[in-house]
């Protein structure tokens, strides 16, 4: 990969996530909506909430507005 990267450096630029901006990471909306949705429900025990989360995101498809992340602002 570095070897491409180098290869490439005209046209591609690596541009990493600054620390504690979770609005720049699509992931994170992901996690958010996951969080809204799960813990409104009521689960009687942790066997249930642990299934509703592996249900929620096996099945769940986001619509995420990916050009938002990905032609950010890099100024």
């Amino acid at each position: 990969m570095k070897e491409y990267l180098q290869r490439n450096e005209r046209t591609i630029r690596i541009e990493y996530f600054p620390v504690g901006s979770p609005y720049l990471n699509a992931v994170e909306e992901c996690w958010r909506q996951g969080k809204y949705n799960i813990l409104s429900n009521y689960y009687s025990d942790f066997t249930n909430i642990k299934q509703a989360i592996a249900d929620y995101y096996r099945t769940r498809r986001f619509n995420l507005d990916v050009k938002k992340y990905l032609f950010r602002s890099t100024n």
